[in-house]
């Protein structure tokens, strides 16, 4: 449970039943984090706007990848468990996934993917330390301003999304608990699962 009250399922109307509604549809059951955004469904909806408005211009697995790194750095268990098991369901095997989270710089990504994970860190981190010879490391790399563009948004509205969860006490849905042990462990990088 977070630390403030949340609207429950049974009263929920306008908007914030819609927002269920769609989550429900999406994962099966209302996560944690929708809940959390309950006291403000507007906020909720702006924020799954501007997130599906930032992935549709990147590549599924780039973006992953940045948002995992965010993630990570800002030890946001709910966001490294969700962005991994996206990372597994889709684009990785669970050892490759455990050794990008353990350090992606040894973990035999390719250098974009390296590079693009370090930008996200480095974002979430300390974005004032972001400097030119970051941006030209991508560029070299193939990635045009657009992209590297969305690596930086992407890891600065994870730091929205995660500060919040974790503002406010929200949880990784109890789901997260029936990972591998060994990759549960790697992924909960804060907070610990909720009990079911």
């Amino acid at each position: 449970m977070p630390f403030v009250d949340t609207v429950p399922e049974g009263d929920a109307a306008g908007e914030l039943a819609e927002l269920y509604e769609a989550d429900r549809a999406a994962s099966g059951h209302v996560p944690n984090y929708t809940r959390a955004f309950s006291l403000r469904p507007g906020v909720y909806a702006a924020w799954r706007r501007l997130n599906g408005e930032i992935k549709a211009g990147m590549d599924a697995r780039r973006y992953e990848l940045a948002t995992l790194a965010a993630a990570r750095r800002l030890r946001s268990s709910y966001c490294t468990l969700a962005h991994g098991s996206v990372l597994i369901d889709r684009f990785l095997e669970p050892d490759a996934l455990r050794a990008i989270v353990s350090d992606h710089r040894a973990a035999g990504l390719d250098p974009v993917d390296v590079a693009v994970m370090d930008l996200a860190d480095k974002v979430a981190h300390d974005a004032t330390s972001v400097g030119q010879a970051d941006i030209d490391r991508l560029r070299a790399l193939g990635l045009s301003d657009a992209e590297i563009f969305d690596v930086v948004a992407a890891a600065a509205a994870r730091c929205f999304f995660s500060k919040t969860l974790d503002g406010l006490g929200a949880r990784p849905d109890a789901r997260y608990a029936e990972l591998d042990p060994d990759l549960r462990a790697a992924l909960t990088v804060g907070r610990p699962i909720a009990e079911a």
